[in-house]
């Protein structure tokens, strides 16, 4: 039985956070600066790991945390690297 806060809470943040996604994507798009875009990539992964978190609350499937949980790694992995790469112009020395 799923309360009733959850009826309405599950679907107003999954809208939210395609709202947030569909914001870093612009800024992605049109960012002044490559700094600016690496933080909107970075803020992208971000949402789309908590959709995919609230995706799960809503479904009650396991499945959807560990996709949640792949996308935080090799979001944090791809935001190390672009770093790196904006700061030294290289990735690998």
């Amino acid at each position: 039985m799923t309360s009733p806060v959850l009826s309405w809470a599950v679907p107003a943040a999954l809208v939210l956070l395609a709202l947030a996604m569909v914001l870093c994507l612009a800024r992605v798009a049109w960012g002044p600066h490559a700094q600016d875009r690496v933080l909107a990539l970075d803020c992208m992964y971000l949402n789309g790991m908590l959709f995919m978190l609230v995706l799960g609350i809503q479904y009650g499937s396991a499945n959807y945390f560990e996709a949640a949980m792949l996308i935080a790694l090799l979001g944090f992995v791809s935001s190390t690297a672009l770093a790196k790469f904006l700061l030294r112009g290289e990735v690998i020395e």
